[in-house]
Formats: structure tokens, C-alpha cells, sequence
């Protein structure tokens, strides 16, 4: 992506990554006689091979005059930066004109890059989210990013089918990554881009590697999101091509894979690809379980009297958009918990167990507010008297379930598979039969591990158990008395648009529904009303 060769990383201050053989490597490939690194142009159906370029190619003094991509190249990947974002390539009109002009298929990259405090200042408010928390703010940096991006393309008149973002270490303006909240602020980051070039109407994907992957994400799992992965400089001649086939940094298909040498970064498709719009999930990937519609705004499901289910669209900012019916039938239905991307495939998804037989079903989101076909995930589950999803509780980046047992009062970790299926279950608590409510709202602590609320019995206390972000706990927290008045609770991931999880109840004695806004550190914010006439509901989610 920017520049590739050591000698050119060591002139700009701009990090690549793993690159590794260089010229060389493409020197012993010719001498061995194994197939050259630019083909002659394959059948239609055949891997192509192409180059991606950017301000390296520029004349002095705004690039260093690399060459283009040779004719024989079959496809380019344009860079709109110069190395960092809010940054910008100056060659652009004169790149895209060469890619026109030599009938190239073509795509774009844009850098994400953690901001520095000026630019935190800047930006932090330039987003759609409410920048009063820090989530909040790196998240509009993010969206400004890709606004800024945009707004390149607009300049030169050109709207490439993907944008991919790319992500790895930089030098000259590094990503904190000592601690596991750094990395998850470097994901509000990555997340605010991918929602600018979403909602700017282009499809996206990532860029990167293992390593420098896991270190500033953490390992995000994004399995629905494409991947361009770079194999460095060639430590042995067909490494690009097991980027196409090896597991990717981060669970996504990839479609495209990269190698450099100090003169040009090489780049190949995995497998036939076409360069029309990728298949990218409609909404944001960090604390979505609630997004059913994919407008990046959570919403809340309820089911009414006659069976109908409602899908309550949240505004982003503690209101509602017109609410949607999307589903009848339900009062066979005794749990109906929203559990995020059950299935791996970027929609937030619904279990719901039917009362008759303890059937537990996946209703798969598509997305925008309605089905896939629903499939049977399990059966003996009326044995439990409580079954919900905290996100992903054991830190492995999948949704899990949590479960308690009707005769023993234990407590349950069903983790998930990523596929829609489960992993061998995991006893992580007793007697939490005590608790006539429990509800997994998220992360309330902001320490990046998911929570689980539940209301004691006798009391009406209301009590946080903070997960570990492994499978367990760290020492509960009591909030007082007085909520045994609620009659629902509903854990809507972050329903004021400020990036943090807030959580809803219902008042048993008048419907009315407030909003408990989370404060970022596991206390609450002053309620607010938000509804009136819930009584009417017999199921929240």
C-alpha cells in the first residue's frame, strides 16, 4: 500500500508491515522458470494479477516517481492518502486518468490512523454519534476519516465498486496497543470509517495482517467483512496464494491478496472476482446486537398481545423511528432474546425457545429488519428457566449464552461456535435462582468485557456482575433497592448514540418505559421516560 521497500519505509516514516524477499524473490522466481508474477491475461474465470499504487508514484517532490503499473497488469488498487489519514494523494486525478484511460477494473484504499490529540479536538464531533464520551469521539474521527476519503473520490469524479481500509502499524503516528481498552478504541476508530463509507453508498473491506491485526484490534473477529491480506515481501514463492486459502486476520473471506519488492506492491485476486461491490454486512460490528435494521441505531423487539412481533427502531439519539411489524405467531414462543451475530454472517440474529417442545431457534437477521430462513439450535432447552445472551462473555470473539437451570439454580455458558452452532458448555455460577430478572446489557464497565445484570428476589436489588472478558467474573456491584417496580428489562446496547450501553424497564404500574443511560464506568446517568403504554407488550428484547 503506500511504500513497500525498506529503503523507501526508512525515507517517509511510513510502516508496511511484514514485507519481506523483495526484488530478489521475484529474481529467483524468473530463474527457477516459475510462472512470472503478471501473467499473460488469463480465462475469465482465472486468478488476475494487478498492482495497487498511490502517492509513491508521484514526481518529486510530492512522491518519488516509482513506476506505474506495467500494461501487462490486470487490475488497480488506488490509494487515497499520503501514508496517514485527513492526508491526501496528490497524484489522484492523474492515477484515476490512467486507470481509465488503460481500461484498468479498479478499487481504492483509504488509511485508518488513531489521531493525535489535535485531531481528536478536531473531529470529535464530526461524526453521527453524541461525542460526549471518548468512545463516542474516536468513533467521529473514524467517520471523518472516511468522510475525508470521500471527498477525494468526489474531487476526481470517481466511485470505485470497494474501498478498502487499510490497517496497520504507523510510525509516524502510532496505534496504542499496550492494553486491551486501547485496542478496543482503535476499533471505535476502524468502526467510524466503515460507517462513513457506508452511509457515503460504498461497500468495504480491510486490510492487513495477522500480527499487526491482533495487535491493534486485538483480534477483531469481522467474518462477514472482506479481506485484502498482505503477505509481505515473499519468504517462499507461493505465500500470496495461501493468503487466499489460510484462515484470514480476522475471519473474513479474502478476495484479494498482496506481496512488494522495494519497486512495486504486486497484488492477485483469490479466485474469479469480478471488481463489482462487495457483500458487506448493512451495520457496525462493536456493540450492534441490536441494530436488526442496519441503520447503525439499535432498536428493540417486543412482542404485542395477538402474537405479533414489532420491531421498535431506535433513532440513535433515546428515541424511536416508526416501528415496523415483523413477525406473527409468536406466543409459542416463552424466550426471545436478540443474541448479536449468532452465525457468523455480520446480522445480528434472534433465539427464540418454543414453549411446547424446549425447541431453541435461530431466527437469522438479514440485516435490514427481517428473516433468513430460522434453523433449530437446540432442544431440551424448557429444562432452563432463563436464557440470554451477554455477547461474547468468554473472549474468544463469538457470541455466547448464558443459561440457567430451572432444578439446580446454576448458571450456563453456552459459547458459541461463530457458525451458528455451540461449543461444550461451561458451569460459571450457583444459586442464581435467587434472581427473578436477569438481562446481558454489554459492556457497563467499559473495561471491554461483556456484563450481566440480575435482580435479587427478595430485595429488589438490582446487581452488576462484571465479566472478566474469560468465562468469569470480577466482584459484583449492588445499584440499591426499589427495582423489583420494573416488570422488564431490556439491555439495548447504547441507545443515546454516545457509544455506551445504556439499559430500558419497563414500570409495572403504569407501562411507561425509561432509559437508564450507562455512564461508561457501570453507574447510571438521571433516567428518562421514553415510552408510554408498554403494558401492552408480552415480550421485551
Amino acid at each position: 500500500m503506500t511504500l513497500r521497500g525498506m529503503t523507501m519505509l526508512q525515507r517517509c516514516g511510513v510502516s508496511v508491515g511484514r514485507r519481506a524477499t523483495g526484488w530478489l524473490a521475484a529474481v529467483a522466481l524468473a530463474l527457477l522458470g516459475l510462472t512470472p508474477l503478471l501473467p499473460a491475461a488469463p480465462a475469465a474465470a482465472a486468478t488476475q494479477y494487478g498492482h495497487d499504487i498511490s502517492w509513491p508514484q508521484c514526481p518529486a517532490p510530492d512522491g518519488f516517481g516509482l513506476p506505474m503499473p506495467p500494461a501487462s497488469s490486470q487490475f488497480v488498487v488506488v490509494g487515497l492518502t499520503k501514508g496517514l489519514a485527513f492526508t491526501e494523494n496528490l497524484c489522484l486525478a492523474d492515477q484515476v486518468a490512467w486507470v481509465r484511460s488503460n481500461g484498468k477494473p479498479a478499487h481504492a484504499y483509504a488509511m485508518s490512523t488513531f489521531p493525535t490529540t489535535a485531531q481528536l479536538a478536531t473531529y470529535r464531533n464530526a461524526g453521527p454519534w453524541r461525542g460526549t464520551t471518548r468512545a463516542a469521539q474516536l468513533s467521529n474521527v473514524g467517520y471523518a476519516e472516511a468522510t475525508a476519503a470521500v471527498a477525494s473520490l468526489n474531487g476526481v469524479g470517481w466511485r470505485p465498486p470497494v474501498v478498502w481500509i487499510d490497517v496497520e502499524p504507523r510510525p509516524a503516528q502510532p496505534w496504542p496497543t499496550a492494553t486491551a481498552q486501547q485496542r478496543l478504541e482503535n476499533r471505535y476508530v476502524v468502526e467510524g470509517l466503515m460507517r462513513g463509507l457506508r452511509e457515503a453508498g460504498f461497500s468495504y473491506g480491510v486490510y492487513s495482517y495477522t500480527s499487526g491485526w491482533q495487535d491493534i484490534t486485538g483480534g477483531w473477529r469481522l467474518p462477514a467483512v472482506p479481506v485484502w491480506a498482505t503477505a509481505g515481501r515473499l519468504d517462499y514463492p507461493t505465500e500470496a496464494a495461501d493468503r487466499c486459502t489460510q484462515p484470514s486476520f480476522s475471519g473474513g473471506r479474502v478476495y484479494l491478496s498482496q506481496w512488494y519488492d522495494d519497486t512495486r506492491d504486486y497484488d492477485r485476486t483469490c479466485g474469479a472476482y469480478a471488481f463489482t461491490p462487495l457483500a458487506v454486512p448493512p451495520s457496525s460490528m462493536t456493540g450492534s446486537s441490536s441494530d436488526l435494521d442496519g441503520d447503525w441505531r439499535n432498536d428493540v423487539l417486543a412482542r404485542s398481545g395477538d402474537g405479533r412481533l414489532w420491531l421498535y427502531r431506535g433513532n440513535g439519539s433515546s428515541g424511536w423511528l416508526p416501528r415496523v411489524q415483523i413477525g406473527s405467531g409468536w406466543n409459542g414462543m416463552d424466550v426471545i432474546d436478540r443474541v448479536g451475530d449468532f452465525d457468523g454472517d455480520g446480522r445480528p440474529d434472534v433465539l427464540a425457545r418454543e414453549k411446547a417442545t424446549g425447541y431453541l431457534w435461530l431466527y437469522r437477521g438479514n440485516g435490514t429488519g427481517g428473516w433468513l430462513p430460522r434453523a433449530r439450535v437446540g432442544s431440551g432447552w424448557n429444562g432452563m428457566n432463563a436464557v440470554f445472551s451477554p455477547g461474547d462473555f468468554n473472549g474468544d470473539g463469538r457470541v455466547d449464552v448464558l443459561a440457567r437451570e430451572r432444578t439446580t439454580g446454576y448458571l450456563w455458558l453456552y459459547p458459541g461456535n461463530g457458525r451458528g452452532g455451540w461449543l461444550p458448555r461451561v458451569r460459571v455460577g450457583t444459586g442464581w435462582n435467587g434472581f427473578n430478572a436477569l438481562v446481558g446489557p454489554g459492556d457497563l464497565t467499559g473495561d471491554g468485557a461483556t456484563d450481566v445484570l440480575a435482580r435479587e428476589a427478595g430485595t429488589g436489588r438490582l446487581v452488576l456482575y462484571p465479566g472478566n472478558g474469560r468465562g468469569g467474573w470480577k466482584p459484583r456491584v449492588a445499584y440499591g433497592t426499589g427495582w423489583n417496580a420494573m416488570n422488564a428489562f431490556v439491555g439495548p446496547g447504547d441507545f443515546t448514540g454516545d457509544r455506551v450501553p445504556d439499559l430500558l424497564a419497563r414500570e409495572a404500574a403504569t407501562g411507561y418505559l425509561w432509559l437508564y443511560p450507562g455512564n461508561g464506568t457501570g453507574g447510571w446517568q438521571p433516567r428518562v421516560r421514553v415510552g408510554s403504554g408498554w403494558q401492552s407488550m408480552t415480550a421485551l428484547s
